[in-house]
Parts: structure tokens; sequence; C-alpha cells
């Protein structure tokens, strides 16, 4: 493919995941994306057998942050860039994609949820790890932190979509996890 069709693929998942925050899971159709996206059918069809498809490939998409630490970037750096992301996340509650996540998972996307889960977890943990090894982060049972971090991120997640957190909640989380993992 492309660097156009990786670049259109890209556009369909962006607009795609805006669709499935507002509306969830079930109640978007590939007619919308087409609208969203200014595709046609065809030109949508073209990358994506259905709404399934797309959704998956957006669930999977990950941090990387392998790449980063192959390359021997300070464990610290990737840490603060992975919670700006995700303090990002926490306050905006329009592009949650909670409920769409219930409603996938509820269709027997069970085995696809833990898959998903258990990358984040590794992924995680290998941070923890590298951070470990180049002593900038504390001495800790990785996947323990790894745990709290992922349950603490997706509960604040899911609750975003019902209440609408301040900045203060999404520091609180920062904070957290930085003393679990820097003890400052």
């Amino acid at each position: 493919m492309g660097d156009k069709g990786v670049k259109t693929k890209e556009k369909i998942r962006q607009e795609a995941y805006r669709l499935f925050a507002e509306k969830g899971f079930k109640e978007v159709t590939m007619t919308d994306i087409c609208e969203r996206t200014g595709l046609s059918r065809g030109g949508l069809y073209r990358y994506y057998s259905g709404t399934a498809q797309i959704f998956s490939e957006i669930l999977s998409e990950e941090y990387v942050i392998a790449d980063r630490i192959e390359k021997g970037e300070n464990a610290k750096a990737i840490l603060e860039d992975m919670l700006e992301a995700i303090k990002y996340e926490i306050m905006d509650k329009e592009l949650s994609l909670s409920l769409a996540i219930y409603e996938y998972a509820n269709l027997g996307n069970e085995d696809f949820f833990a898959d998903v889960n258990e990358r984040a977890k590794k992924r995680w943990m290998s941070l923890l790890n590298y951070g470990m090894e180049t002593k900038e982060f504390k001495r800790m049972d990785a996947e323990q932190v790894s745990d709290m971090i992922l349950y603490y991120y997706q509960g604040l997640r899911m609750w975003s979509r019902v209440i609408s957190f301040d900045e203060q909640v999404a520091e609180r989380y920062v904070k957290s996890v930085r003393q679990m993992v820097l003890g400052c």
C-alpha cells in the first residue's frame, strides 16, 4: 500500500473513532463513515470490510514504545509522553470509546479485548522493566504496577463517559503513576 493508501486508512480510522465515540459501536454504519470521510462506498470497502474491522483496528493501535526502547531513549521521557496522552484522554469525554467498547465486547469479542489488554500490560511491563534496568525507575513489581496503571486508567476512561473530569483528576492519575514508578 502506497503513502496515499496509508493516509486514507488513517483518515478513515480517525473519523470512525469520532463516530464510535459519539454514537457507540452499534449505531455506526459504513454509510456514516463514508459521509464523514467523503469516500464512496467502494472507496471505503477497498480498505475495510465493515465497521467491526475498523473498530478492532482502532483498538489495536498501540503506543509505540518498543522502537523507542530499542533506540535507547530515556525511559522517563517515554513515560512522560505516555502520561501526557493519557491525561488528555481522561479529560476528553467526547472522545471516549467506553460505550462502543462495551457494545463491541457484548457481541462476543471478549477474547479480542483480553488480547488488547494483555498487549497493553506487556507494553507497560516492558517500559517499567526498561526503566528499572536504566535505573531511572525505582525497583517494583512490574506486573503489579502495570495492572494498577491500566485498571486505574481504564476506570477513569469508563467513567469519563458519564462524568466530566476536570484537569485535577487527570493530574492525580499522572501523579499516582509517577509516585509508583519514580517515587516522587
